[in-house]
């Protein structure tokens, strides 16, 4: 293999033996949880990404936000352009840890929450991200 060169990894393959770091993605662009709405989605529109995660002052990943969630917040009727990341995200999404294997980690997540889950290690810091689909 030329330097510089990675093997081709199919964007479906994930391997169903080992730990999810073998079928982790990048973690994609994080962001602070103090950062509103309005500004997370023109950093997700600038980054062409599907989710940010969510770090808090620590830089600790408190969640993650997709799109989707992102835009049915700005939608609703509550919303005013003071509404926070911190305001929608409140630690109770699941996080998988790098050690877990795949088999492990669809477990651990609550039956029917399908997309990204962030796989983070001991100290809260994201590794990547975990895609779900069932």
């Amino acid at each position: 293999m030329a330097l510089g060169q990675l093997p081709a990894r199919s964007v479906g393959a994930h391997p169903v033996h080992g730990t999810v770091v073998d079928a982790m993605d990048a973690a994609g662009p994080q962001v602070w949880y103090d950062m509103t709405v309005e500004v997370a989605l023109s950093v997700m529109a600038a980054a062409r990404a599907e989710h940010l995660v969510v770090c808090d002052e620590d830089a600790r990943c408190v969640g993650l936000v997709t799109q989707a969630r992102l835009t049915a917040v700005r939608d609703s009727s509550g919303y005013t352009d003071r509404v926070r990341l911190a305001d929608i995200t409140d630690g109770s999404q699941p996080f998988v840890s790098p050690s877990a294997t795949r088999a492990e980690a669809e477990d651990a997540v609550p039956c029917g929450r399908l997309g990204p889950v962030p796989v983070v290690d001991e100290h809260g810091s994201v590794l990547g991200v975990l895609a779900l689909f069932r």
